[in-house]
């Protein structure tokens, strides 16, 4: 059977489109599939952590998110309507040459998401909004393909399909691939978009329960907006009001605030923190990714960020399959690779949320790699700070900003202090003194900025481009 494309993605979020970009700047024809009839309309996912602005600045994005964006503010606590005492969120961290982003950027989703979809369609990608699944099937005999059902009648064909389409993920649904988890905390929470007057903007104002079975209320400005971002706890059982006079009663019983003193609410939703993964990542030419292969508590602002990073992992596979050479085989280190990040997040935003780690160092996604991976090779006998499977820091090589050889669907050989061995294949090569914090050898970046393979001499160094159908 002929295909209409060939990767099928479901969801527009930023998992969706962010795959949508690597896949396009790799000449991979891909089509993304959204149920509603625009993007996401909320605050929700708010957090950019420094890895993520990595991935943005390869993917081309960073300086628009940038723009878009702004620092967490400080969070001032609030008492019978007095200032008592300021909070950060976050511990602080110095930038440095190797890791020029080391602070949270605060942006709202829905203002992520136009961004991600902006570069799309500038790339030549697109979205097909107002597109619901209602079915996924796989071909029983050659396996060359998948089928696509939406609820209008129609049916897609592609060579693969992602499922990101959030928690509720309908396409995991008709996989029949389960989740197992555990509730984060029964109490339901409110997030709200809505315009506030009497509260400045230099601050997150957070009101602590007043008594035994409240809640407490945290109104957050939204950087870049004219709107602040309403969090609300309650009582286990609670069902939440997401109307504006409801939302009123719940900011002017919680603080200083007059009911009328929100003005307007733009987008609500509730939920109850829960940390749940998927039994797989994959089931034949389907994957999972983002929400739909795991959901958490919100607290630790790791979810967005996973989800991207699930795209980005998986972009540059589909990519060396379907247009690279590369064996099948390669997609199966998606899950290897993806699915142990997943779990060790999930825990993080767990004791994140119940106050047992503090958001800094681990909450920054930049120590996260893949030194266990089946893709990775360390030959050298003594390595250094920078192993085979680690982020590749940023740096200078002989007047090269590193991260500016790396951006792009490429491969990257560093040759720092030996000499880069001849090589008749797409690689950029990087020739230099060695420098912190790797030292001296080879190392061979793969188009995700991880290190994949680093060595002492060039023994072995075709052969594991090979693997990727690098020749």
């Amino acid at each position: 059977m002929t295909v209409d494309t060939d990767v099928l993605i479901v969801g527009a979020g930023p998992t969706g489109l962010a795959l949508g970009i690597d896949l396009a700047r790799r000449g991979v024809d891909a089509l993304v599939l959204e149920r509603a009839d625009e993007l996401f309309p909320g605050s929700r996912g708010k957090g950019i952590q420094p890895r993520t602005m990595e991935v943005f600045d390869d993917l081309g994005v960073l300086d628009a998110v940038l723009a878009a964006g702004g620092a967490y503010p400080v969070q001032m606590i609030w008492q019978d309507g007095e200032r008592v005492g300021e909070h950060r969120m976050f511990d602080p961290a110095e930038a440095s040459e190797d890791s020029p982003y080391t602070e949270p950027l605060m942006v709202p989703q829905w203002r992520t998401q136009q961004i991600l979809h902006a570069r799309l369609t500038e790339l030549g990608g697109r979205v097909a909004f107002g597109r619901e699944v209602v079915s996924v099937a796989q071909d029983s005999v050659d396996e060359e393909g998948v089928t696509v059902r939406l609820a209008s009648g129609e049916t897609l064909r592609a060579r693969y399909a992602v499922a990101a389409d959030g928690g509720r993920s309908a396409v995991r649904r008709a996989l029949g691939i389960g989740m197992t988890g555990e509730t984060v905390d029964p109490s339901p929470m409110l997030v709200a978009d809505v315009r506030i007057s009497g509260l400045d903007r230099d601050n997150w104002h957070v009101f602590p329960p007043r008594g035994e079975g409240d809640g407490f209320l945290a109104i957050c400005p939204l950087a870049g907006t004219e709107d602040f971002q309403v969090v609300a706890q309650f009582p286990e059982g609670t069902e939440v009001d997401l109307s504006l006079d409801g939302i009123r009663k719940v900011v002017a019983t919680r603080s200083h605030l007059a009911p009328h003193d929100v003005t307007q609410v733009r987008w609500a939703s509730d939920f109850r923190p829960r940390a749940a993964l998927a039994d797989r990542f994959r089931s034949g030419r389907v994957f999972l990714a983002g929400d739909a292969a795991h959901v958490h508590s919100p607290a630790g602002g790791q979810g967005l960020n996973t989800s991207v990073q699930d795209a980005y992992n998986l972009g540059w596979k589909l990519g060396a399959v379907l247009r690279g050479g590369a064996e099948a085989a390669l997609l199966d280190s998606y899950e290897e690779e993806r699915r142990a990040v997943a779990a060790d997040m999930l825990g993080l935003s767990t004791r994140v949320h119940r106050g047992e780690v503090r958001r800094g160092e681990a909450t920054r996604q930049l120590g996260l790699g893949y030194r266990e991976s089946s893709l990775t090779a360390e030959t050298r006998t003594a390595p250094g700070p920078v192993r085979a499977g680690d982020r590749a820091p940023d740096g200078t090589v002989n007047g090269v900003r590193l991260f500016d050889a790396f951006r792009g669907p490429h491969w990257t050989l560093l040759a720092l202090g030996v000499q880069a061995p001849p090589l008749n294949t797409p690689v950029r090569v990087v020739q230099g003194l060695a420098t912190a914090p790797y030292g001296p050898g080879l190392f061979l970046v793969r188009p995700d900025g991880y290190v994949g393979w680093a060595g002492e001499t060039a023994a072995g160094l075709l052969e594991h481009l090979a693997r990727f159908g690098v020749r």
